[in-house]
């Protein structure tokens, strides 16, 4: 499935050489960055969502036991979540795609395709590098 951007040109000499897609704003709708709730692999991601629901039921069945006081633990799992369990299940379906889509612009046109095979190095790929492919 390919999924077309159309392409706003760089008005002033401050602007990143990379164009960024963009979609038409309203007023209901403002354009915004997107934000990122992606771990650096799915491990790290579901170790952070099992302390954040520990917490969150623990501080909930430990009010019969310990009192009211339990329930100051809860909060501790935003920390953990990166804002709620909804960012935590957002965030684990960045990190699951996380390399598999790939952005290509030209001529004011930005394709979404599926992204190269990354040689087997043993090392994961990142947002940032860009991936070889063997010729």
């Amino acid at each position: 499935m390919n999924t077309l951007y159309s392409v706003k040109p760089a008005q002033d000499a401050k602007a990143p050489a990379s164009a960024r897609p963009t979609t038409p704003a309203t007023a209901a709708t403002p354009a915004t960055p997107a934000t990122n709730f992606a771990s650096a692999s799915v491990p790290r991601h579901l170790a952070r969502g099992a302390v954040g629901f520990g917490l969150i039921i623990g501080s909930i069945a430990l009010v019969p036991v310990a009192g009211p006081a339990t329930l100051l633990a809860a909060p501790l799992a935003l920390i953990a979540f990166r804002g709620c369990p909804t960012c935590w299940m957002v965030g684990l379906a960045q990190t699951i795609s996380r390399g598999r889509l790939e952005r290509q612009c030209e001529d004011g046109v930005c394709t979404l395709t599926k992204a190269h095979p990354a040689p087997a190095t043993g090392e994961e790929p990142t947002a940032d590098a860009p991936t070889r492919t063997a010729a």
